[in-house]
């Protein structure tokens, strides 16, 4: 992923041989940090050895971006780690950028226009063209029902801007590889983007500061980055800590371990260990790198304080240098293989991801396997191999060309964008439902009646289509305000009324519950009633939390909503009888829920209590998009789901509660599929589309009227 060196104009250089750190003391730019394998505008020589001269060869680093990559690689295809492969990526980008950046304000020569120009003619073209294989390959394998998904985060990939989107989505680094994106990879990539167009600007200012204060650029930068470190490193802890999805992607989380590897980098000349502790440190860092995913188990903790590991590993591997000894863990890391994995290893990132999950998508897998996944890395080195002769290998000569980054960035940028802007049009195009839910080809849940004889059309397009499943949410928050002395609790109006003294029936619970809401509105409507929400994600209705999802923020949320309950006495509370039910018999109705129900009905408030959906590991709709409609492969025995006895049914409910089961009317007699009567169930793994629970008013309506005029 990591991009290294520019060109030399020396002969004794070859392509792939190593790195150069440094400069020749003129004005062009001796390291091009943004294109690995490339050639230094630095004259090498043998004699270019000494500790002490900043254009001394590290082959040794392009091995370490060798072994990080293929880490990465590894650790994707055969296991569900992480490596510690990326966070070397980010050291290392901080080794050679900072370096760079103050030796030219040292000299005065550092030039924004041009470092910006040459990210985007290292970075931007190769990723482009992966991009553009990740739509083209996308458009035939990946389901419809993922297609927005993907189209959001190939635009937010072109952009750097990818890490944000899936912080933005709440995306699980740690799900299943098949139901990941084609490009969630890329998410590294745009922190680097990112701090490729940021830290020029940061090392600008500290040395208008240094001049000004006549303080030498270089002790001010450290200074910076010291602080930096400090900070941000403190702030991936706690936030890894209250909410590791969120740190997992962002970009402050990060920049410590590039603030590190920059400090490596401008501090490594100011002291010289002995060859043998060198050998010593280059061997503990490699091993470590090596073990680190196999070692932690990760998981929920990344990156917080466990990114030291892979963080000191790789400084240790940068601090041993170049031993000349061969016993050194250089030595290896110079060798002809590792030199020519690390120069394709930025395309060799980029491929490895989506050839990785076209591949599980294409088979219906959810691993590789052995012989699988080492086709996935032979096609991945393949591609990585062509991409480095055909993109990087030209774009690297391109330097000659004046305003060659900026124009072949752009003109890259706007190909990915614009092919990505055909493909919304086409999704936008088959996201017009055929039809709405309750038409004569679109009975959806009224299939399951008993006798029920369907009579639309043959085979009809099913509601909501495959690719705009995903977004039939429920939007309740169109006429909302704080309920009064109550002002962290939302009361939305889904429903108005008439007139001001119509009967109110409040909807309670999670999100689950505001999927719920389209049921009630033929009944609301047809009578006059309003519907009115209390809704909290995570939050069942009950008197304890019924989640891990934020215990104190939903007991404090459901002691408001009672209180709200019992000030306004609305005509009914709607609200989930069980949650939880998985696969294995795991419904619940929790004791807090039923003592919930007792409070109201100590008021002679009624409560329709309504068993909840099933949740699945995978999204229920990209399965049919993976097989087919109707395929046996999507359909989940209804037993292994729900229990022929509720919970519900063994405790004592007070005489206010309905118990409305929904389990015949989202499942058959058998399966649990994924359409039922031409209507998509399911928008993702575990919530009914607003179009599916329209098809339930009739069953609702009538019991939840019996309630309100009892």
């Amino acid at each position: 992923m990591l991009r290294g060196q520019g060109e030399t104009t020396g002969a004794v250089a070859r392509w792939g041989v190593g790195v150069v750190v440094g400069g020749d003391g003129t004005s062009r730019e001796a390291v091009d940090v943004l294109a690995p394998g490339r050639r230094s505008t630095v004259p090498w020589s043998p004699s270019a050895t000494s500790r002490d001269d900043p254009a001394r060869w590290r082959p040794e680093l392009q091995g370490l971006r060798a072994l990080a990559c293929a880490l990465v690689v590894i650790f994707h295809v055969w296991s569900d780690r992480v490596s510690g492969g990326v966070d070397v990526f980010f050291v290392i980008t901080g080794f050679l950028f900072a370096g760079q950046l103050v030796r030219a304000a040292e000299r005065g020569t550092l030039d924004l226009v041009t470092t910006w120009g040459r990210m985007l003619r290292r970075l931007v073209p190769t990723t482009a063209v992966v991009l553009l294989g990740c739509v083209a390959a996308g458009w035939f394998i990946v389901p419809e029902s993922r297609w927005p998904q993907t189209i959001r985060e190939v635009g937010a990939s072109a952009v750097f801007l990818e890490n944000w989107r899936l912080a933005a989505d709440s995306v699980d680094y740690y799900a299943a590889h098949n139901t990941a994106s084609i490009v969630q990879h890329l998410w590294s990539l745009s922190i680097q983007g990112q701090f490729y167009l940021l830290f020029p600007l940061v090392v600008g200012l500290l040395a208008v500061l240094a001049r000004r204060s006549r303080t030498p650029v270089r002790r001010v930068v450290v200074g910076a980055l010291a602080g930096l470190t400090v900070v941000s490193l403190a702030y991936s802890v706690v936030l890894t800590a209250t909410d590791q999805k969120l740190a997992y992607f962002d970009s402050l989380t990060r920049l410590w371990e590039f603030t590190v590897g920059g400090l490596l980098g401008l501090l490594i000349t100011a002291f010289a260990l002995p060859v043998g502790v060198r050998i010593v440190a280059g061997w503990v860092g490699v091993v470590a790198l090596a073990a680190c995913g196999v070692v932690l188990d990760v998981e929920g903790g990344f990156p917080g304080y466990l990114a030291l590991w892979p963080v000191l590993a790789g400084c240790l591997v940068l601090a041993a240098e170049r031993t000349g000894s061969a016993l050194g863990a250089d030595r290896w890391l110079s060798a002809a293989p590792m030199q020519y994995l690390g120069r394709i290893s930025f395309p060799l990132y980029l491929w490895h991801w989506p050839v990785l999950l076209l591949a599980l998508l294409a088979t219906h897998r959810e691993q590789a396997g052995a012989l699988g996944g080492v086709l996935v890395v032979a096609v991945s080195l393949v591609l990585a191999a062509l991409t480095d002769r055909l993109v990087d290998q030209p774009m690297a000569r391109a330097r000659r060309w004046r305003g060659a980054g900026y124009r072949s960035g752009t003109v890259a940028i706007c190909a990915v964008l614009l092919v990505t802007l055909g493909w919304h049009v086409v999704t936008v195009a088959r996201a017009v439902p055929s039809g709405v839910p309750g038409d004569a080809n679109h009975p959806g849940a009224m299939a399951l009646a008993p006798g029920f004889v369907y009579r639309g059309a043959p085979a009809p397009k099913p509601i909501p289509p495959a690719v705009s499943a995903y977004e039939d949410w429920v939007q309740y928050q169109d006429d909302c305000h704080p309920a009064p002395g109550e002002p962290d609790l939302e009361r939305c109006t889904f429903v108005a009324a008439p007139r001001p003294d119509a009967p109110t029936v409040v909807v309670i619970g999670d999100s689950h519950m505001q999927q719920f809401l389209p049921a009630l509105v033929p009944v609301a409507r047809a009578r006059g009633w309003r519907v009115d929400t209390l809704i909290r994600p995570g939050c069942p209705f009950s008197t304890t939390s019924e989640s891990n999802v934020g215990e104190v923020a939903c007991i404090e949320h459901n002691r408001a909503a009672i209180d709200e309950v019992l000030r306004t006495r609305p005509a009914a509370v709607v609200a989930a009888a069980s949650h939880d039910v998985r696969t294995g018999d795991t419904e619940q109705t929790g004791p807090g829920m039923l003592d919930a129900w007792r409070i109201l009905g100590a008021a002679d408030i009624p409560v329709l209590a309504v068993r909840d959906n099933p949740r699945y590991g995978y999204p229920p709709s990209s399965c049919v998009d993976n097989y087919r409609r109707g395929a046996p492969e999507c359909d989940v025995p209804r037993a292994g789901l729900y229990s022929s006895t509720p919970p519900i049914r063994s405790l004592s409910l007070p005489p206010t509660v309905s118990y409305l089961d929904l389990a015949n009317w989202i499942c058959g007699p058998r399966t649990c599929d994924p359409e039922v009567g031409n209507v998509t169930v399911y928008l993702d793994d575990n919530h009914l589309t607003a179009t599916f629970t329209a098809s339930l008013a009739p069953v609702v309506g009538p019991r939840l009227a019996a309630l309100v005029h009892r």
